[in-house]
């Protein structure tokens, strides 16, 4: 009885997907999905942009943070991107030369959509969280929810959740009020 070789997916297989999806490598495995649709997409960008202004380009806020949108993540042997990710200064003081990341970021979020959630939740977050991300938040855009998380010991501890129109001060970034109703597509 011969048993066919396991092929674990490489680095180079991300290079000849169509410019349409996105890839990942977990656990060996390659996973894509295709770019994010409109509800998913102003979540992320809300998200970003609010985030950026106040502690990326510190508009009017503490900065000290790079915020990006969907930066690819060389954790170990897997490679992930996060819709977002941010980084303290004081850890990564300029940003790479190369195309990628090999140090994890402070805080990641990821926007849930139904092709993805089961992904992100089962197979992503243990990764950061092993990787020593300190804090990941889940936004919903279905559901209009945002669930905050912190690293504890290798395990995520929920440290909140707010939805609808909901006005908070979410860690890592309690400087700011957050304000959810602007992530919604109506």
């Amino acid at each position: 009885m011969s048993h066919a070789a396991v092929r674990f997916a490489r680095y180079e297989d991300l290079f000849d997907l169509p410019e349409h999806l996105v890839g990942e490598i977990i656990a060996g495995v390659l996973h894509t999905q295709p770019r994010p649709a409109p509800k998913h997409a102003r979540a992320a960008s809300k998200t970003g942009a609010t985030l950026d202004a106040r502690f990326d380009r510190h508009d009017d806020g503490p900065g000290g943070w790079w915020i990006l949108d969907e930066p690819e993540l060389h954790l170990g042997g897997d490679i992930l991107v996060p819709d977002i990710a941010g980084w303290r200064r004081e850890r990564l003081p300029k940003l790479p030369d190369g195309a990628y990341f090999e140090l994890a970021p402070d805080w990641v979020a990821e926007v849930l959509s139904p092709s993805t959630a089961r992904k992100d939740r089962v197979l992503k977050l243990p990764r950061y969280a092993a990787a020593g991300v300190a804090h990941c938040w889940l936004i919903d855009p279905e559901t209009r929810t945002l669930e905050a998380y912190a690293n504890q010991n290798g395990h995520w501890l929920l440290l909140g959740a707010w939805g609808g129109e909901d006005v908070a001060e979410i860690p890592p970034f309690e400087a700011l009020r957050f304000e959810l109703g602007a992530l919604w597509a109506d």
